[in-house]
């Protein structure tokens, strides 16, 4: 039945479908725990909203040491190793959290859940990053366009498991047993991890690249990326996508904080706007992002979430309501993960295995909480101005046209190296 679904949405052609199966249940269960997650963090950033713009530094400063980490494993231990490796990591994190919040007094929750949020920050965008960058080595870029718009749909299908989960548990249940709970996915994810590496990405065959470490020094994320201008386009459009998210977010956070007061029933509204958030990244991905991507090309694809960011930022700025902004917000995140992520990971068959999974977590780590740190100290500026949510929205809006013009040049790049053959052809044969 799933060979028969893969063949008839986006034509999956021999040796496709079972690779194409494994990769979306490792993008199920890598969501399925983030979404568990992501609503306790979000809350907590409610509560704490006098001091987001200090978490988000915290984030940063995190991340400036994590990234030579993540670059040093990656240096010395084949994916197969270090991919489960930071999982297991990541479990062992959540374990200790769980220990924290049973046993230490209250009056050290408010730390905690301070911690917790930056923690969840990092780890939502390691676990992403090293999937995508797994996805982008084990498929080729023709594959990409027709694979990863489907592959996503596992990603969105997790997120809906985990926004409802969270929503229905979270009334009946302490807000921590949901760490627990997140382990589960992660340790099936780390599973998923070696089978593709194993069956479809070469790991029996101990002479292939994909099979060995990716060599250079802990700071090569950083270098590979200076050295390169493509790179450094992708880098703009993550900075410039960054910048409308946060003013997103920070909106939300302000509305919503001021509007509900009970901190379970801001988690399940949360819970709420990610589920619906998602329901429509899955629509996108799949009915339309492997189609939109072939039709018109991966410059236009990535120019349609700032041209819809840019319309969203003008009618904010004209009605600044909770209402319209959830409805932005979900319009927003599913544009950004239902046809601009998917579109996005295509850029990154093109390039090197070093630079696929070493800049990769330089720029969707470092490049994107880089982006935050600002964009919410620049936020935090404005609202000290005296700037009401509606002006900021619409000083939000002239940057979405430099974000589309630097997608469409992405695009014209990116066919451009598709045309040369440069890359090395990854692992999975069509």
């Amino acid at each position: 039945m799933f060979a028969s679904l893969v063949r008839n949405l986006i034509k999956a052609r021999d040796g496709e479908v079972a690779p194409t199966f494994w990769a979306t249940a490792y993008g199920f269960c890598i969501l399925f725990a983030y979404y568990i997650l992501r609503p306790v963090r979000d809350e907590i950033s409610s509560a704490d909203r006098g001091n987001l713009q200090v978490l988000w530094t915290a984030v940063f400063l995190v991340m400036l040491l994590a990234v030579p980490a993540y670059s040093w494993a990656g240096s010395r231990y084949s994916r197969a190793v270090f991919v489960p490796l930071a999982n297991r990591f990541f479990i062992a994190n959540l374990v200790a959290f769980y220990t924290a919040l049973v046993l230490l007094p209250e009056g050290a929750r408010p730390w905690i859940d301070r911690v917790f949020y930056v923690w969840v920050s990092v780890f939502a965008l390691f676990v992403v990053t090293v999937f995508w960058g797994f996805m982008a080595d084990l498929f080729t870029n023709e594959q990409g366009k027709r694979l990863f718009g489907f592959i996503a749909v596992g990603s969105s299908l997790g997120g809906i498991a985990g926004s409802a989960a969270t929503a229905s548990l979270v009334q009946w249940l302490p807000r921590f047993t949901l760490l627990l709970a997140a382990c589960i996915p992660l340790e099936l994810a780390s599973w998923c991890v070696v089978l593709l590496h194993t069956r479809y990405g070469g790991g029996r065959d101990h002479a292939r690249p994909t099979s060995k470490p990716l060599g250079g020094s802990a700071w090569s994320g950083i270098g590979v990326v200076f050295r390169s201008r493509y790179l450094l386009g992708i880098a703009t459009f993550i900075a410039l996508m960054t910048y409308a998210s946060t003013v997103l977010y920070f909106m939300q956070a302000n509305l919503i904080g001021g509007a509900v007061a009970d901190r379970a029933a801001r988690t399940a509204l949360f819970a709420r706007i990610d589920l619906w958030a998602n329901v429509l990244t899955i629509v996108l991905q799949t009915l339309l992002a492997a189609r939109i991507v072939q039709w018109i090309g991966i410059g236009p694809s990535l120019a349609i979430l700032p041209v819809a960011a840019g319309l969203g930022f003008l009618w904010m700025g004209s009605v600044p309501v909770l209402s319209l902004l959830i409805t932005l917000q979900v319009a927003y995140r599913g544009l950004r993960y239902g046809l601009a992520k998917p579109a996005r990971e295509v850029l990154f068959t093109v390039v090197s295995r070093e630079e696929k999974y070493k800049s990769k977590a330089f720029l969707d780590a470092a490049v994107y909480r880089g982006g935050d740190l600002v964009s919410g100290w620049i936020y935090a500026g404005l609202t000290a101005m005296g700037l009401a949510i509606g002006p900021i929205a619409l000083t939000a809006a002239p940057l979405t046209a430099v974000w589309a013009v630097v997608g469409l040049r992405l695009g014209r790049q990116q066919e451009v190296r598709a045309q040369s053959g440069a890359p090395p052809v990854p692992a999975v044969a069509g």
